[in-house]
């Protein structure tokens, strides 16, 4: 038996596909591994702990930043941090449920909805060139991002021994589909490549500007960084046709990657829902390390020891526990049964960090995620027990 490691440690060792003590454990720390704010009231009150102290940490995505009570409960192995908000701009509220960001994206939250969707595209009516030269862009330089983010990355690093996980989040591409709209972006992507290149190449620009100064103030002292979320799949299929991404989205991802490769030794973690197993030689190729959330219900994603074959010595996976069926429908003993699959598929040899796919969303009962977490630290000891 592997004697006992820290967490970083056991991070970084699965990270560099070498065998840890026990597999690390995810809740979150990054983007795509977290859960959502009426699942986490529901998971505090039934550990007998105040649902008062819940707190949103992504409006957008109504996800809850999870208290450090918890973070120990389940023995999750990263502590996050990402960017401030930028001095004198907060969410420009339009009403109660409509809400702008600084991009000047509108998103609304109907009735009866857990989620904001879009329904004002700054774009929308202009896809002309000299409208990206008008548009109010968000400053880059803009300290109110940066302040402490230095000292915050050294005291995790230095003070405590959790792997530290930095959000630089440089998504472009779905981004961009929000700067236009849905379907006129889309069809930009065919009948106006000009423009569609051009609008991603001017939010891309802020966005490594934002993680260029990032990455400069907190040097060595971060051990992950959460480098995109741009989802490239959906249910079936990819979200664009290969060509198309290839083309268009594969070489600004490239230019994304090389930035974080000549700037940081840190690992290089990218999310991305769905089908994507066709494009998972190119997202290697552009320099991803660790893949997110593995979405285990996606056609080619299903089989999770054909990834590991195929791909498991180059790439390392984040995520994979079922969250479409059986998190939220399954006992708790089917819970533990789809750890132990995913822990045999994706655990020998280092490599895989366990998490759900995506986040757990509501209608997860609390004693699924405390089996989840349970069997995730029972069966993911090394060396694995044949039985996993």
């Amino acid at each position: 038996m592997a004697a006992e490691m820290t967490p970083r440690e056991r991070v970084m060792a699965a990270l560099n596909h070498q065998e840890p003590d026990r597999l690390p454990i995810a809740l979150g720390q990054a983007v795509g591994d977290g859960i959502t704010l009426p699942a986490y009231v529901r998971l505090l009150g039934h550990l007998g702990l105040d649902e008062r102290q819940a707190q949103v940490k992504d409006t957008r995505a109504q996800t809850a930043r999870v208290d450090e009570v918890i973070l120990r409960r389940f023995r999750v192995d990263m502590r996050g941090m990402g960017l401030g908000a930028p001095d004198e701009w907060k969410e420009k509220w339009l009403d109660e449920r409509t809400v702008q960001d600084e991009w000047g994206v509108v998103r609304t939250r109907p009735p009866g909805s857990y989620y904001f969707d879009l329904c004002g595209s700054p774009f929308a009516e202009d896809n002309s060139l000299a409208a990206i030269d008008r548009h109010s862009w968000p400053d880059p330089n803009n300290p109110g991002r940066y302040r402490g983010l230095g000292e915050k990355a050294r005291r995790l690093h230095r003070e405590t021994d959790y792997a530290v996980v930095l959000d630089l989040n440089c998504s472009f591409f779905l981004r961009c589909a929000e700067l236009r709209g849905w379907e006129n972006f889309y069809a930009d992507l065919v009948a106006d490549q000009e423009f569609a290149g051009a609008l991603m190449d001017r939010f891309l620009d802020i966005r490594l500007a934002m993680a260029e100064r990032a990455l400069a103030e907190v040097g060595e002292d971060v051990d992950i960084l959460m480098v995109s979320s741009d989802d490239l799949g959906m249910g079936d299929r990819t979200l664009v046709s290969p060509a198309v991404y290839r083309t268009l989205i594969k070489p600004r991802q490239k230019r994304m990657f090389d930035l974080f490769k000549a700037k940081s030794p840190a690992k290089r973690f990218y999310h991305t829902d769905g089908a994507v197993y066709s494009l998972l030689g190119d997202l290697l190729e552009i320099g991803v390390e660790v893949i997110n959330p593995v979405e285990v219900h996606a056609t080619g994603m299903e089989d999770t020891a054909k990834l590991k074959r195929e791909f498991g010595d180059r790439l390392a996976f984040w995520g994979a526990i079922d969250t479409h069926t059986v998190l939220p429908h399954g006992t708790k003993e089917e819970v533990r049964a789809e750890v132990r699959r995913r822990i045999r598929d994706l655990g020998p040899g280092g490599g895989y960090v366990i998490s759900p796919v995506h986040n757990i969303q509501p209608d997860v009962p609390p004693e699924n995620v405390v089996a989840m977490y349970e069997a995730a630290f029972e069966f993911g000891r090394y060396p694995l027990a044949s039985g996993c």
